[in-house]
């Protein structure tokens, strides 16, 4: 069968659908197999088709859509070389365009044929789908298109030579795999070991949508900048009080800059004995990655922030030039401290060893910026623009009257405070 003949391209997670999809096309004429249970297999074949089309959102040709969705997935020696770097020399590219003549062949499949010898009617339904907008669990509407938009490319590709550059160029361009085509990502832990698993949606938000705060963009973005071109960086603590942008600067950072390869994989803070599993599975691969932390402190009994400062700086394997580490915090640093730590002498006989520990881990963040509460004056700024961002028709002698009214009850002066009231003005 044409899918053992695959060299480079191979494994394929969701493979079963192909293989029988192949035998189908290679045996339906032969009398030998029973023609009912081949028909069976078509039905059978059209209904996964089908319902990966709702679970992943899939429009136009199902057939195509799910071959170049098994080609931007599957992470091999090939894929993994190009992407965002490009095409890459070497034999590699012969072994890779034998596996792209056969890839061609599945594409260009005319199953008219097949589909009326085995008496299958309305095979049509997956080579011309409209999808709604209630579908797909597992995409959102950017990735689907982009995939989707890779098949119709394909189609109009004429040789094998032309679908393998366009292939390479999607590489480069995105990536390949859950890493090419999220953002986002989470730790999973279980019974096989550390995952790193998609975030499928992430708030779309732009450092442009923090009103406000600007220096402090300015220093994220430069280290993010520089980070992001290859050259020196720094891990970057955000701290300061509550609701002042400091998530959403995080978030504005991975939107921002995914399309030069970042991406964010969040860490929990009962996840940092993960971490060295976490970027052993990240550490070469051609993507920029920043391990981030929000809301990042630590009572005096909990013990974990000695793994992360193990990861950070201090353990006999250098952290990866890929990996930077972003947190949050309410607290400048990091461990809560008390008087008992610099007083209470009879506890333990250097008291500065006991300071001077808990300090260690803040001072491995190179670049440290304070997000402040803002005054009046700068809270009331922040809904004017909240306003007009929202297209609110009000006098703004009420609009802040009520503005200061809503922080009194609700959490006081901050941005979040801020967005909450203009939520609460477009819900009425």
């Amino acid at each position: 069968m044409k899918t053992e003949e695959l060299i480079i391209y191979k494994d394929f997670e969701e493979g079963s659908l192909l293989a029988d999809m192949v035998w189908l096309m290679e045996n339906y004429e032969d009398e030998f197999y029973n023609q009912e249970d081949k028909a069976g297999l078509l039905y059978d074949c059209m209904h996964r088709l089908l319902e990966m089309a709702g679970g992943f959102g899939f429009y136009g040709n199902l057939w195509h859509c799910y071959l170049t969705n098994l080609l931007v997935n599957n992470e091999n020696s090939y894929s993994r070389a190009c992407e965002i770097r490009g095409a890459v020399e070497g034999t590699i590219n012969r072994a890779v365009l034998h596996d792209i003549v056969i890839f061609k062949e599945f594409y260009d499949y005319d199953f008219e044929k097949m589909a009326d010898r085995l008496g299958v009617r309305d095979f049509d339904l997956v080579l011309h789908y409209e999808s709604n907008t209630q579908e797909s669990k597992v995409y959102n509407t950017r990735i689907k298109d982009r995939i989707c938009t890779l098949a119709e490319k394909f189609c109009r590709d004429h040789t094998p030579e032309e679908m393998k550059r366009t292939l390479t160029e999607f590489y480069k361009e995105y990536g390949v795999g859950k890493f090419g085509l999220h953002k986002a990502f989470r730790v999973a832990h279980d019974e096989d070991g550390v995952r790193i698993e998609p975030i499928l949606n992430i708030a779309h938000v732009k450092l442009d949508d923090l009103v406000g705060y600007e220096l402090q963009k300015q220093k994220l973005t430069e280290n993010t900048e520089a980070f992001v071109n290859g050259k020196k960086a720094n891990n970057c603590l955000l701290f300061g009080d509550a609701g002042t942008g400091k998530s959403s600067s995080i978030k504005a950072i991975a939107n921002e800059y995914y399309d030069r390869g970042l991406r964010i994989i969040e860490v929990y803070k009962h996840q940092f004995q993960d971490l060295n599993d976490v970027i052993t599975q990240i550490k070469n691969r051609n993507y920029k990655f920043i391990i981030y932390m929000d809301d990042l402190s630590f009572e005096e009994f909990e013990t974990e922030y000695k793994y992360l400062k193990a990861v950070i700086e201090g353990g006999l394997e250098r952290k990866p030039e890929n990996v930077l580490i972003y947190a949050t915090s309410n607290r400048r640093h990091l461990i809560r401290e008390s008087f008992k730590d610099k007083e209470d002498r009879d506890e333990e006989l250097h008291t500065n060893d006991t300071v001077q520990e808990k300090l260690s881990l803040v001072s491995r963040f190179g670049v440290t910026i304070y997000f402040g509460k803002p005054d009046k004056k700068q809270f009331q700024g922040i809904v004017k623009a909240l306003a007009e961002r929202a297209g609110i028709q009000m006098p703004e002698e009420e609009l802040f009257l009520a503005a200061n009214r809503w922080e009194l009850s609700h959490g006081g002066l901050s941005g979040r405070t801020a967005q909450q009231f203009i939520d609460y003005l477009l819900g009425k």
